[in-house]
Formats: structure tokens, C-alpha cells, sequence
């Protein structure tokens, strides 16, 4: 019997014609878990900040000094986007250490979806920021002949943010796939050490390059 191919998705269901992957799934889990912490932090916040409420405020605050380092200006009205993404990003990366877990950016839907994302938010703060006419302005100059570049070069930026963040993902999950085969259990457990720390620089870099894509885009308007 053949081994399935890692690269094709994993069908745990279907809902009518439409399948269903673990990847899917996971993303759902993450997303209901993120909800309820979420919930049950805010629906108890206090000015004296329990244990639970400081974590979330110091993780807040140092997502808005780093974006805010990067953007150059106030960093709040991107903060749902950005944030949500590193925390998402962030709990994504880390199934990898769990056992049996697959994370879902190792499959490249999920980094695709993300890197859409980014893409149409760009363009979206830009011409918010600029006025759609000043903003579309941006890709004709200095010489309307280079148009045709300036569209490649936003094509191109997307789709390695998007091969990035899933190349490193995908390769980790590959190299703990063969050490578990090749050495038992004890042995892959620095490689799942490794693995959060990789995970949680990945969440950092797509974060932090979303963040430099929509600052250039709002570059030259108002703070």
C-alpha cells in the first residue's frame, strides 16, 4: 500500500459536496479557542489585572510598541488585523509541537488565505489613507512604462510571503515526520523545542512584513 502524499489535504468530512481537511478543522479549533479565552478574559477585566488579563495586556502592549516601530505612526487602527494575525499565527505554528497535531500552515491554503489577505488590506488602508486616486498614482510613477512592473512586483511580494511562511512550516513537519521514524520518541524532543521557536519567529516575520507592506502603502498621508 502506498503512503499518502503529505502535500495532498487531508479529508476528515464533507459538508454536502464540499470537503472538508484537518487543516480546515484546525483552523476552526483555533479560532473557537481564541473566542472563548477571549471571552472569559474581557467579560472579568478589572483595573487591578488578574493573572490572565496582565498576560493579554503585556502581549498587547508589545505588539503595539513593535507595530508602531514599524509603522511609524499610531499603530490602533491596525492592531485587529495585525494583532489577530501574529496571536493566530502564533497558536497556528505551535500545533506542530503538539502530539498528532498538524499545524495548518504547513498546508498552503492556510498561508494563501493569509497572504490574500495582507494583499487586499494593503491596498485597502492605502487608498483609505491616500485617496484611491493618489494611491493608484503610486504605480505609474516615475514613468508610466514601469506599470506593468510595479503590478509584478505586488503579485511577487505576496506570493513569497505566502511561500515563506509555508516552506519553513512544511519542512519543520517533515524533519520531525522522519526523526519520529527514524529515532523513536525521545529523541525529536529538542526538534520540538526548535520548532516553537521557529514557529513563533515565522508568526513575527508575516506579521512584521504585513505591517512594513501597509505602512508603505499609507506612507505620505496624514498620521
Amino acid at each position: 500500500m502506498m503512503a499518502q502524499n503529505p502535500l495532498l489535504p487531508d479529508i476528515l468530512f464533507r459538508i454536502g459536496p464540499v470537503p472538508i481537511d484537518r487543516a480546515v478543522v484546525t483552523t476552526w479549533a483555533i479560532m473557537a479557542l481564541l473566542c472563548a479565552l477571549l471571552a472569559l478574559v474581557l467579560r472579568r477585566r478589572r483595573v487591578q489585572a488578574g493573572a490572565a488579563q496582565s498576560i493579554l495586556e503585556i502581549l498587547v502592549e508589545t505588539i503595539e510598541s513593535q507595530l508602531r516601530d514599524v509603522l511609524g505612526r499610531d499603530p490602533w487602527p491596525f492592531m485587529p488585523l495585525l494583532g489577530g494575525m501574529f496571536i493566530f499565527l502564533c497558536l497556528a505554528n505551535l500545533v506542530a509541537i503538539v502530539p498528532g497535531g498538524k499545524p495548518p500552515t504547513g498546508h498552503v491554503e492556510t498561508p494563501a488565505a493569509l497572504a490574500l489577505i495582507v494583499f487586499f488590506s494593503v491596498h485597502y488602508y492605502g487608498m483609505r489613507a491616500r485617496g484611491p486616486g493618489a494611491y493608484l498614482r503610486k504605480y505609474i510613477r516615475p514613468n508610466p512604462i514601469l506599470l506593468p512592473l510595479n503590478l509584478l512586483s505586488e503579485l511577487t511580494r505576496t506570493f513569497s510571503l505566502m511561500v515563506r511562511l509555508f516552506g519553513n512550516m512544511m519542512s519543520h513537519e517533515f524533519v520531525i515526520a522522519i526523526v519520529l521514524m527514524l529515532a523513536g520518541l525521545l529523541l525529536p524532543v529538542p526538534f520540538m523545542a526548535l520548532g516553537i521557536l521557529i514557529g513563533l519567529i515565522q508568526a513575527y516575520i508575516f506579521t512584521i512584513l504585513a505591517a512594513v507592506y501597509i505602512g508603505a502603502a499609507i506612507s505620505g498621508s496624514e498620521a
